[in-house]
């Protein structure tokens, strides 16, 4: 009879035990398990706020030095742009595809910082033969630019497309198939403000390196990609 009297306390103290302390430790590990979730998002967006350089064969790659003629008959080179977070395209004034959504995206730029002298775009044609600063002149007023520091520029074919193939390693050619004669990417790239191309990184940690023009979701994370850029010492 003690016996059974012993094993009814021992089941009592067990059973209080449960029900006071159990739900408090799954409560203290769950408590924990968000602490430590909220922490590694934390260090995730901290990470990812740091926008990588753009690196061939581990060298960080920079703007090629290029000199052309903008819209008001200036002479602009990459040295205008040291300073300046800048966006640069290529493009031509009479794209019949992908250019004229492109360049409403850019305009949402200019809108939103326009009034930054530390903020510039530089919109290169590869088709220089028929955009002449008079013709990139037109072209801005139609699109509206606000900024002093939106160059549309035009120069020599063959630089100009080094420049896009070679420099950004941003496709650009002549195809008399495609509609306009010319077909390129419509990629915007992001540079710092010492010259050095830059992107936040994609999904899987890896550089993004350019963003897609012509989709308002990525024009979205290039605003906010512009923003850190401009606070970054």
């Amino acid at each position: 009879m003690n016996k059974n009297y012993s094993y009814i306390g021992i089941a009592f103290i067990i059973l209080v035990f449960g029900i006071i302390f159990i739900p408090r430790i799954v409560n203290t590990v769950k408590e924990e398990s968000i602490v430590e979730k909220d922490r590694m998002n934390i260090e995730g967006k901290e990470r990812n706020k740091k926008l990588l350089y753009l690196k061939i064969n581990g060298k960080a790659r920079s703007v090629p030095d290029f000199l052309f003629t903008n819209q008001d008959g200036l002479q602009i080179s990459n040295d205008d742009f040291k300073g300046k977070v800048t966006v640069m395209e290529f493009f031509f004034t009479t794209c019949p595809t992908i250019c004229p959504v492109m360049n409403s995206n850019m305009r949402t730029l200019d809108e939103e910082f326009h009034e930054r002298d530390d903020f510039a775009i530089a919109s290169f044609t590869i088709d220089p033969e028929t955009d002449t600063p008079k013709k990139l002149k037109e072209y801005a007023e139609r699109y509206g630019v606000k900024s002093l520091n939106w160059h549309f520029l035009t120069g020599d074919l063959e630089k100009i497309h080094e420049l896009s193939n070679t420099g950004f390693n941003i496709f650009a050619g002549i195809n008399p198939e495609v509609a306009g004669g010319f077909e390129h990417q419509g990629y915007f790239a992001l540079v710092d403000k010492n010259g050095f191309i830059r992107s936040r990184r994609d999904n899987h940690g890896n550089p993004k390196i350019y963003y897609q023009g012509t989709d308002v979701k990525e024009v979205a994370m290039l605003k906010e990609d512009i923003k850190n850029l401009l606070e970054e010492e």
